[in-house]
């Protein structure tokens, strides 16, 4: 579930060229706090791949709910904690 989450939230992303020594700079609607920057396009994806994924991570560990994707969600029960490292 959560590389379709991640492959939905990246068919959102906005992608703009920035003045900055790492020009490209990426960020998912909806998703607050989510953006990256790289030197090249393709970093600057892979970047935000990363970020998208400890967002979520952080987001299970903190009990906060993880918004809906492209018609995905994740979610976790209350009564079974979930462990992520």
């Amino acid at each position: 579930m959560f590389a379709e989450y991640i492959q939905a939230a990246l068919e959102k992303a906005e992608y703009e060229i920035i003045d900055n020594p790492d020009p490209y700079y990426a960020h998912v609607p909806g998703l607050v706090g989510v953006w990256a920057t790289g030197k090249t396009f393709e970093e600057c994806r892979k970047e935000l791949i990363v970020v998208i994924e400890e967002w979520i991570v952080a987001k299970l560990q903190w009990g906060q709910s993880v918004p809906s994707m492209g018609g995905l969600t994740i979610s976790t029960s209350a009564k079974e904690p979930i462990p992520v490292a």
